[in-house]
């Protein structure tokens, strides 16, 4: 895939910030962050060398399992140049009841950066509170600002723009809708989430994603209808039906969602050169039909590959 150059660089420092949610950061911090990403991503395909992490080390807690969020941190810390510490929540105290004050303090003195993969939204805000070293989100229950970071720069790399685009998203109103209604209404994208009756984004969430549309020209749509929302987008996004935490709704789940299956009858009233996105593992047959995922329009393994590199973005930023 063709690179973009690099023509616009803002001067901006996020040297120290926490990265918990994108509607922490202004639109010209959340373009830098991407154009970052893209230099990253080119010295890396270059095979050049940039190491302004030498020596430093991120501490990786996971509460929850994971195959993307895990590699490419690790990978990224190691290739600018630091390491990343694994922590999983079964080893640390903190799966035995030490409180998250204690433990944000005491890593803070070992490490340069926390990264979390939680549940509780809260508990990463909480970790935030106490650590003295950046804190980023690598999931959670409410949130999923690094994986949105990828998906604007895919949108971006493959499209060339993401103001005035229009990108559907169909399913569970979960923390890939909010983060993506964040994300999007910050850059100036029109956003339509549809849900079944009862799925739909948090309130708040949507509240606020329409708030900052105000300023940045987008348009949010929540609807119960899939082909209002897909009508005409450059982009359409699924993502499982039941997300971890929720298998005990899986067979409930599995009889409401089937309408919202990307297929090929829904994105037919999509746009001709739309592109498919998926944060992935996927379940195929079930949110989104093989023909779609494995299908032309369908980038899900480059924006896989770019969870490496916006992460690598957010990492010399906030670390660097």
């Amino acid at each position: 895939m063709k690179l973009l150059a690099i023509e616009w660089k803002p001067k901006v420092n996020l040297k120290g910030r926490d990265f918990l949610t994108l509607s922490d950061f202004s639109t010209e911090e959340i373009w830098y962050l991407l154009h970052l990403a893209l230099e990253l991503k080119t010295l890396q395909k270059e095979g050049k060398e940039y190491k302004p992490l030498l020596g430093k080390t991120l501490g990786m807690i996971f509460e929850k399992s994971s195959t993307r969020t895990r590699v490419s941190f690790e990978v990224a810390m190691y290739q600018l140049g630091g390491q990343g510490l694994f922590l999983s929540s079964s080893d640390i105290q903190l799966g035995r009841g030490e409180t998250i004050g204690d433990t944000a303090q005491v890593l803070s003195r070992y490490v340069d950066g926390i990264m979390i993969r939680t549940f509780a939204h809260k508990k990463v805000v909480e970790l935030a509170r106490y650590a003295t070293v950046p804190v980023i989100n690598g999931l959670t229950d409410s949130f999923h600002p690094c994986q949105v970071l990828a998906d604007l720069l895919t949108i971006y790399e493959i499209k060339g723009a993401l103001k005035g685009l229009k990108l559907a998203f169909i399913g569970d109103g979960n923390n890939m809708s909010h983060s993506l209604l964040i994300g999007g209404a910050k850059m100036g994208m029109d956003i339509a989430v549809a849900s079944p009756e009862g799925y739909a984004p948090d309130d708040q969430v949507v509240k606020l994603a329409k708030d900052i549309a105000k300023s940045t020209g987008s348009q949010i749509v929540i609807t119960t209808e899939p082909v209002e929302a897909v009508a005409d987008a450059d982009v359409i996004y699924t993502d499982v039906w039941a997300s971890m935490g929720q298998e005990a709704e899986q067979k409930e789940r599995e009889k409401v969602f089937p309408p919202y299956q990307v297929n090929e009858e829904l994105v037919s009233y999509a746009k001709e050169d739309y592109i498919f996105l998926h944060c992935l593992p996927a379940h195929r047959g079930e949110e989104v039909s093989s023909e779609i995922i494995d299908g032309e329009h369908s980038v899900i393994f480059d924006e896989a590959e770019n969870r490496l590199h916006a992460q690598k973005a957010i990492l010399t930023a906030l670390m660097g």
